[in-house]
């Protein structure tokens, strides 16, 4: 048996989902829980009910607006008092900048961008794409502990039961000191739309979407299954799509368990950032398109004609 701390991002109602992903990973291993600011009711009951024993709240002046510097000096205080064998989060953007500088912290060993991993024994192994995703590797961390894994969201799925934790909520003030760069201001999108990274159920579309008019098509759709859209990266060099909506090598790296490709060729690069996708349907006029070679289901067709027709039969069923 491990101990093992898990860190959570919050919403304004929950946690982030990756966090109930990585708990439902964790029984039989000894699990806390740390966050720092607000966590909501509902949020703590998740948490208990998936297996957290005690979740550490973090408050602290310099901690109401991230800061990599400020939240590894919160959260290494909280680690060096617990004990940790591992330590634990999302690959969100957040994790991806957080994590490295408190692993730096610690002269710890790291696996980033892990889609699966046991605890056997209480011992780490996990597993990680490679070289755009076309290898996937078998990583342990050697070296000191504690260890640090970041988790990519969607790629473990919900656990379908899960040992409930006593969810014992302790406050601890955090003294963080100077804080030498501090974000000021997070100013949100305007889109209510899930973030790619954590979608369930995306659509994205290609450069075949021809304008920036015609992604409507895709919102129509995404609004009756609740999807997110996303976009290629010759969609986004076409000023079809902004840059946030880019799926990718380099733009977003998604998990969902369902990826809806319209338009799409199915280049590595574009490959590389949605190939753990569940489940991949391709809609494509060329049936000797790359997109195809990945795909689940394949419809050879004009996606003018075939998403529109997708629409109509999602608002009979959802």
């Amino acid at each position: 048996m491990s101990k093992v701390l898990v860190f959570t991002e919050t919403t304004d109602s929950n946690v982030k989902s990756v966090t109930l992903e990585i708990l439902g990973r964790l029984a039989g291993q000894e699990i806390d829980v740390a966050c720092i600011g607000n966590l909501p009711a509902d949020g703590q009951k998740a948490l208990a009910e998936h297996g957290a024993g005690n979740i550490h709240k973090i408050t602290g002046s310099g901690l109401d607006q991230y800061s990599p510097e400020g939240y590894a000096k919160a959260l290494k205080s909280v680690i060096e008092k617990g004990g940790y064998d591992y330590v634990m989060a999302g690959s969100t953007s957040l994790g991806k900048d957080l994590f490295p500088r408190l692993a730096g912290n610690f002269d710890a060993g790291m696996a980033t961008e892990v889609t699966n991993f046991t605890m056997d024994g209480g011992t780490f192994a996990g597993t990680r794409p490679l070289f755009a995703g076309k290898v996937l590797a078998k990583v342990e961390i050697q070296g000191p502990k504690p260890h640090f894994v970041t988790v990519r969201p969607n790629a473990l799925g919900m656990p379908e039961s899960a040992s409930a934790g006593a969810g014992n909520v302790q406050d601890v003030a955090a003294e963080v000191g100077e804080i030498r760069a501090a974000i000021k201001e997070i100013v949100k999108g305007a889109s209510e739309k899930v973030d790619l990274t954590e979608a369930n159920i995306i659509i994205s579309g290609g450069r075949a979407m021809k304008n920036a008019e015609n992604f409507k098509i895709l919102e129509e759709c995404a609004d009756v299954i609740g999807a997110t859209v996303g976009a290629s990266r010759a969609a986004v060099d076409s000023g079809f799509a902004p840059h946030a909506m880019q799926v990718g090598q380099t733009g977003k790296t998604v998990s969902p368990t369902l990826y809806i490709a319209c338009g799409i060729s199915g280049a590595i690069q574009h490959l590389a950032g949605m190939r753990t996708s569940k489940v991949i349907v391709a809609i494509n006029t060329d049936p000797d398109a790359p997109i195809f070679t990945k795909a689940d289901y394949g419809i050879v067709g004009d996606l003018f004609k075939i998403v529109p027709i997708l629409t109509e039969e999602f608002k009979k069923i959802m």
